[in-house]
């Protein structure tokens, strides 16, 4: 059985700062991309950043030059370190993984979600 448990969500100024956390648990393999989702009430889940198991990088242009993704593969996490939050980023935050679990079966997993909200 495989988690992504998530941390790190919560209310903050417009300008400021958050740090999410993702952490995989369980019988774990080997883990592909991990990336983070986000999800605003009325509006569909968009992509925010992923990263490849080297290290490859990609965001959403409404995020870039503002969110940094990140791994430690020896800790099975991802991290998403949000600066320059604008009202717009506020949304349920989703952590991702494409994981291969001990049955060497990959699939998809998501995290339960964490609430950011960036107030004006």
């Amino acid at each position: 059985q495989v988690q992504l448990v998530e941390s790190g969500g919560g209310l903050v100024q417009a300008g400021g700062s958050l740090r999410l956390f993702c952490a995989a648990s369980g019988s774990i393999f080997s883990i592909n991309a991990m990336g983070w989702y986000r999800q605003a009430p009325g509006k569909q889940r968009e992509l925010v950043a992923r990263i490849s198991s080297a290290g490859t990088t990609n965001y959403a242009d409404s995020v870039k030059g503002r969110f940094t993704i990140s791994r430690e593969n020896a800790k099975n996490t991802v991290y998403l370190q949000m600066n320059s939050l604008k009202p717009e980023d506020t949304a349920v935050y989703y952590c991702a993984a494409r994981i291969t679990d001990l049955l060497t079966i990959p699939k998809d997993y998501w995290g339960q979600g964490t609430q950011v909200t960036v107030s004006s």
